[in-house]
């Protein structure tokens, strides 16, 4: 399975470095998708599903809460910052 692994990722595109920040843009992004304001990379199109926006959103707190005091203040901010944007669109998809 490693093998197969690392063929599916040896093509001609470079992944960015993976870290904290990544991660946690990763998971933003995924809520956005599932909150209808960016569209689906691989169906192209904005498709809105709050149940799956919620849980992620939800999962980004629990790592906030959970990292809390272990990040550097650019990270702090950088969570605070995409859970606070995240929070006011998953309200405003709500009304």
């Amino acid at each position: 399975m490693t093998e197969q692994f690392a063929e599916s990722t040896s093509g001609d595109q470079e992944l960015p470095a993976v870290d904290f920040a990544t991660f946690i843009l990763s998971l933003g992004h995924s809520a956005l998708v599932h909150l209808g304001v960016a569209p689906d990379p691989g169906g192209g199109h904005a498709e809105r599903d709050l149940a799956l926006a919620k849980q992620t959103i939800d999962l980004l707190g629990i790592l906030a809460e959970k990292t809390k005091g272990n990040l550097n203040g650019q990270e702090e901010r950088l969570m605070e910052q995409l859970l606070y944007d995240l929070r006011s669109q998953y309200v405003e998809a709500t009304k």
